[in-house]
């Protein structure tokens, strides 16, 4: 008896871009006198809220202190806002996409 596989169903996964901005927390490993971080975010997921949870989620477990997530929107989305996406970004996003992942592809401290 031969067991057929079933196709694979197509991946309802995409990838979102999302910018989280952090606070202080002991630990978070941001510089000494940063008052908080902005996180530019590959996040992948089924829509956008899914990204935004998993994203929160993933940066509590880094110690990291979440205060607010924006979202840019998908590679196609974006694109059809007239922004450019550079190659390093568009390989990011692929890899946020085939790992199920969230990458932060991006750091930028706040100091007051």
């Amino acid at each position: 008896m031969s067991e057929t596989k079933k196709p694979k169903k197509p991946s309802r996964q995409q990838v979102y871009t999302l910018l989280v901005q952090i606070g202080r927390k002991e630990g978070d490993g941001l510089p000494d006198k940063a008052t908080g971080a902005a996180l530019m975010c590959f996040a992948s997921g089924v829509d956008e809220a899914e990204a935004v949870r998993e994203t929160v989620a993933i940066l509590k477990q880094a110690d990291t202190n979440p205060l607010d997530v924006t979202g840019y929107g998908t590679l196609a989305e974006r694109e059809a806002d007239g922004q450019e996406i550079d190659a390093e970004e568009r390989e990011l996003m692929q890899r946020a996409l085939e790992e199920n992942s969230v990458i932060v592809a991006q750091m930028t401290p706040f100091f007051d």
